[in-house]
């Protein structure tokens, strides 16, 4: 496997890692299932296609096709992250709560903890926009990290 592919690849995971301990220091709670969920700090799409088009510019320079590639589908990326996927998220969001609300207009406490668990719909799809720039952050980070570490050996 190529380098430029593992450093994106570890720098997803990393990014997938790191919205464990950020979401303790907000909640107090350590919730090992976000390393397996989308949406949260830092965007690990974001980071891994930020940390693939930096190594890439600074391996083969910015005027390569290389680079072009790599930039353009990682703005894409960032863009549907924070964009399309956020609105789904959101969407979600609304339609789960108005699931809840029908629920209690039937008035029938079973079925509604019951259908609650079972047919929630995912609503942590997309990121805010800070959560994208976190991740092209990180995704810079490792990306010139991961150059210039292999520079030296």
């Amino acid at each position: 496997m190529n380098k430029a592919l593992r450093i994106a690849l570890f720098t997803i995971g990393l990014a997938q890692f790191l919205k464990i301990p950020i979401k303790q220091r907000k909640t107090g709670k350590w919730d090992w299932r976000l390393f397996f969920e989308t949406g949260g700090m830092p965007s690990s799409h974001s980071a891994g296609v930020s940390s693939l088009a930096t190594y890439i510019a600074l391996k083969r320079g910015i005027r390569t096709i290389d680079f072009a590639l790599a930039a353009l589908f990682g703005l894409i990326v960032m863009y549907d992250a924070q964009g399309v996927r956020r609105q789904a998220g959101e969407l979600a969001i609304r339609l789960n709560s108005l699931a809840e609300e029908v629920k209690q207009l039937e008035n029938d406490p079973k079925q509604y903890v019951y259908e609650q668990k079972k047919e929630r719909i995912r609503e942590r799809l997309g990121h805010q926009p800070i959560e994208v720039v976190g991740g092209a952050l990180l995704g810079v980070f490792t990306g010139a990290i991961a150059y210039f570490l292999g520079r030296k050996f």
